[in-house]
């Protein structure tokens, strides 16, 4: 793919992305106001969003999906650089400015994603690949576990009930 023209698949996939989600928060909102209809009309355009996305990633997939071991290392390293070097300057500039939630789900993620980085490092070493598992992730701080199903979160401390469940069975 030409430069230009992979650099705006890239920025497509982005902005539609950001949409969907964008869009199902609109949906939630509408909602909560009671609008069933106009939040029903979000969650289809989010639909068509995610659609739009999948077709603009489905043309670079190539260029950013690799093989299974590249794709773990690249999970990887991308976890670890974000928990170590993006939220700590994240979390710095919301405290000094008193923001006070943005810092609690600035401190929540980082401290999620280490627990992402295990997972992918675990799995680089050993090869969990042939093995089903399970998994359970908070529906509050996004921490993924492979172990039992926690009591209360480690990293936010939501009770169990606020985990959603994986399985490969």
């Amino acid at each position: 793919m030409k430069e230009k023209t992979k650099k705006n698949v890239f920025n497509a996939f982005i902005g539609e992305a950001k949409a969907y989600f964008r869009l199902l928060a609109y949906a939630e909102k509408a909602d909560e106001e009671d609008a069933p209809q106009i939040a029903l009309l979000f969650r289809a355009i989010a639909e068509a969003e995610r659609v739009h996305a999948m077709r603009n990633l489905n043309l670079a997939k190539d260029l950013v999906v690799k093989d299974t071991d590249t794709n773990l290392e690249n999970s990887f390293q991308r976890e670890k650089s974000i928990s170590e070097n993006i939220y700590p300057d994240f979390l710095k500039d919301a405290e000094e400015e008193g923001e006070t939630a943005a810092a609690l789900a600035f401190s929540h993620a980082r401290d999620a994603e280490s627990y992402h980085a295990k997972l992918y490092e675990r799995a680089i070493y050993h090869m969990i690949k042939d093995q089903m598992g399970t998994y359970h992730i908070c529906q509050v701080c996004g921490y993924v576990t492979d172990k039992n199903l926690p009591d209360k979160c480690p990293v936010c401390g939501a009770p169990k009930e606020k985990f959603k469940t994986l399985s490969g069975d």
